[in-house]
């Protein structure tokens, strides 16, 4: 039987329902920092050094820390590194489709999703709208609005032994209705869910997502099925990690970071992705607040560790071959410790160790990742960040199958390991 802790395990997955995008992510996040206590602030008003927990957002990333009371400007930094985007369909600039009297929506594909998980699955639509007073708007149209279908069998004979062959422009351009398309009808019909009219909408970052509910599976119920398990497992385990270490107190230690960032599964290149100067402001200004210059920042740097906690692999059953033999984590294992030499992944022996003193402080197990020699590996916000700040970093993660699926699938044990773990990481000296 499963031994998992059914209450943080239904919180996680009510979040994980609550957040089909990275803007729902953020903002679930900060419902759950504002219960806990914490502040938001905005980028553009003068910080002080106030003692306690604060955040900020922008756009579908978001930067939470708990500043001790008296902390030097030179206290080192426990991040827990996250990213809040996963492979998805959005909708393009010009949305108005449709193909032999079926009404469609044009879509592009985001980040590296694997295509045939988007067919006959029943697609709501979500994000957020930009309006011409200023504002913005999330919406989410949770129920079934869109629909990628398969062409049948009897059509595509070779289809089982052959394979499934697809073209993203092609084949993955979902149905709404039949008739003919009429051009501006999508945001039509979003903005009037809203009791909007359509001309106060002036932009929108919308995207498909699948409206089936997170959901317990197995005879035993030890695992668990969801969307975008990467990587808001992860996002959802520091948020926890957060709350729980400042309730625990934290007052003496270095000053705990959440950095839950953007555009990951597309490089990172943005103002709100890993590589992008977001959370290397908030640090900074972090220091600035409290007296500190150059010196304080770089003493700072120079004593700060970053957990990086992104999806990790787990041994696949029927494709046991494709792990490195000494290397297979296995589901309801506890977390993966992901190392990569080539520096995909930050983990080094100095940081190894690191997270060895948070899983044995934490009663926790874990496990090891390594690709096979001649088969390439995924890469993380780790390195991205670890090399753009300076900072110690190593790459952790759930193990799981399916990624980068609509769909996911790992144990129920490891979400709240990975929690339990990002805490005690949290009050390491």
């Amino acid at each position: 039987m499963a031994t998992f802790d059914r209450a943080y395990t239904d919180s996680l997955l009510t979040y994980l329902a609550a957040s089909p995008t990275p803007y729902h992510a953020v903002a679930q996040a900060a419902e759950l920092l504002d219960k806990a206590g914490f502040r938001r602030l905005s980028e553009t008003a003068a910080w002080d050094a106030q003692a306690g927990g604060q955040y900020v957002i922008r756009g579908g990333a978001m930067v939470a820390w708990y500043l001790p009371p008296g902390a030097e400007a030179s206290r080192p930094f426990r991040l827990i590194g996250s990213h809040t985007d996963s492979p998805n369909l959005r909708v393009k600039p010009i949305p108005d489709t449709g193909s032999a009297g079926w009404r469609q929506v044009a879509v592009e594909v985001y980040g590296g999703t694997l295509y045939n998980t988007w067919l006959d699955r029943d697609l709501g639509l979500a994000g957020r709208l930009s309006l011409r007073n200023g504002d913005e708007l999330l919406v989410n149209i949770d129920r079934p609005l869109l629909r990628v279908p398969q062409l049948a069998v009897h059509l595509d004979r070779g289809v089982n032994g052959e394979g499934l062959k697809l073209n993203p422009q092609v084949h993955l351009t979902p149905v709404w209705g039949l008739g003919e398309p009429v051009r501006g009808e999508l945001i039509e019909f979003v903005a009037a869910e809203y009791g909007l009219r359509p001309a106060a909408v002036l932009g929108w970052d919308l995207m498909l997502h699948d409206v089936a509910a997170p959901a317990y599976v197995g005879r035993d119920a030890d695992m668990i099925t969801a969307s975008r398990l990467d990587n808001l497992m992860s996002v959802h385990a520091g948020v926890v990690a957060m709350v729980t270490a400042v309730e625990e107190g934290l007052d003496d230690g270095p000053i705990p970071v959440l950095a839950a960032m953007d555009h990951e599964e597309a490089g990172s290149v943005s103002t709100t992705g890993a590589l992008g100067p977001f959370l290397e402001t908030v640090l900074e200004r972090l220091v600035e607040t409290r007296g500190g210059g150059v010196d304080a920042r770089a003493r700072a740097y120079a004593g700060s560790v970053m957990a990086s906690s992104d999806l990790a692999h787990a041994v696949h059953p029927n494709y046991p071959e494709r792990h490195d033999a000494g290397h297979r984590p296995r589901a309801n294992g506890g977390p993966v410790l992901k190392v990569n030499l080539n520096q995909r992944y930050a983990t080094d022996g100095a940081t190894r160790a690191v997270w060895a003193r948070a899983c044995e402080a934490a009663g926790v197990p874990w496990q090891t990742f390594v690709s096979r020699n001649d088969q390439p590996c995924g890469t993380t916000i780790g390195p991205l960040a670890a090399s753009r700040l300076g900072i110690a970093a190593f790459d952790i993660g759930v193990p799981a199958l399916s990624m980068h699926s609509a769909r996911e699938l790992c144990g129920a044990d490891d979400p709240w390991r990975l929690a339990a773990a990002l805490t005690a990481f949290l009050h390491l000296e």
